[in-house]
């Protein structure tokens, strides 16, 4: 299991503190599987600055994709209109 540290803006870093926010969208520019451990450093974009608060998530699902291989659902053409939605299912 691996630890990956990620910048979060203080609005969906303030999310994810409250609960409501149980998800990440994110490039997939990094290896992250489940069981590896986020730590989320809120970043503040206006200052380039960490704020020094933190919190650690451990990952669940791990989904990977590439927008030609959305099409398969929808037309590029409507994801390029309409954009696409994170759902998060809590039971």
């Amino acid at each position: 299991m691996n630890t990956i540290q990620k910048k979060v803006w203080p609005e969906y870093f303030q999310e994810i503190l409250d609960g409501k926010k149980t998800f990440e969208l994110r490039l997939n520019d990094f290896e992250v599987n489940e069981g590896d451990t986020l730590v989320l450093k809120e970043w503040d974009p206006k200052t380039e600055c960490y704020t020094g608060r933190e919190l650690k998530r451990t990952v669940g699902y791990v989904g990977r994709w590439h927008l030609n291989d959305l099409t398969v659902f929808w037309s590029q053409k409507d994801i390029e209109e309409k954009g696409i939605q994170v759902i998060s299912l809590k039971e």
